[in-house]
């Protein structure tokens, strides 16, 4: 397997943190941007993980954001995996950002921009992280969860929808994966697959309640970062168990 260069935004807890620590397993070269470094050198022993850089910042800062993506002086790392998002407030139904999103994709893809004025070269494949009950091709999601994505993950999904209508019209290379309810606890339950094309329609259809957040991290790490698989570029894939 070729090693790669990879950077992660969103990758403290969570799903990015599932594929950050597959992706360092795999023995890839990670670049993984944190406000407090410290939840990641507290999860992971630096002198023996020396394929981890941490970069303190935010992903809403072009400058820090700019930092994580080059492999070298000239070259943009590889792949890109972003899983950022915002805390969901339960008494005031909403995000306490409710553009977090939207403006995690817009500073990522101006940096990609500026990096390549200056000369830096380099074709990123990039991995944004989405949920499902969102396809304008149909329901993608049991009924019974329909009312509760409509209602209470309302302000959530238009941030989504934002943040992959950009990237879709962006030219760059990349994935959207769409997945059911997050869980938690790693499992070795089969993962099933759908694939959406924004433009066509839906390709194979996969409906489900839930996966877990370690789960779809690997999933993330094995199918769009090791093999990046081409069914998947440039389209959305839906994930659940």
């Amino acid at each position: 397997m070729t090693q790669k260069t990879v950077a992660f935004f969103g990758a403290s807890t969570g799903v990015g943190l599932g594929a950050l620590k597959t992706c360092l397993a795999a023995g890839h070269s990670c670049i993984a941007l944190c406000r407090n470094p410290a939840k990641l050198s507290a999860i992971f022993d630096l002198e023996k993980t020396p394929n981890l850089t941490i970069v303190q910042g935010n992903a809403h800062d072009i400058a820090a954001v700019s930092r994580c993506l080059k492999a070298s002086e000239t070259t943009l790392v590889d792949a890109i995996v972003s899983t950022i998002g915002g805390a969901f407030i339960w008494s005031k139904m909403t995000l306490d950002d409710a553009h977090v999103c939207e403006k995690g994709i817009e500073t990522l893809l101006s940096a990609l921009t500026t990096l390549r004025k200056s000369g830096v070269v380099g074709r990123p494949h990039i991995t944004a992280f989405s949920t499902t009950g969102m396809s304008r091709f149909g329901r993608d999601t049991p009924v019974a969860v329909t009312p509760f994505y409509s209602i209470v993950l309302k302000v959530p999904h238009l941030d989504k929808r934002a943040m992959e209508d950009k990237l879709a019209s962006s030219g760059e290379e990349y994935t959207v994966v769409r997945a059911s309810l997050l869980t938690d606890g790693e499992t070795e339950r089969e993962i099933r697959v759908g694939i959406e094309d924004p433009a066509k329609g839906v390709e194979t259809k996969a409906i489900g309640y839930t996966i877990s957040r370690e789960d779809a991290g690997k999933w993330v790490a094995r199918n769009l970062v090791a093999r990046r698989e081409e069914r998947f570029l440039n389209k959305t894939a839906t994930i659940t168990y």
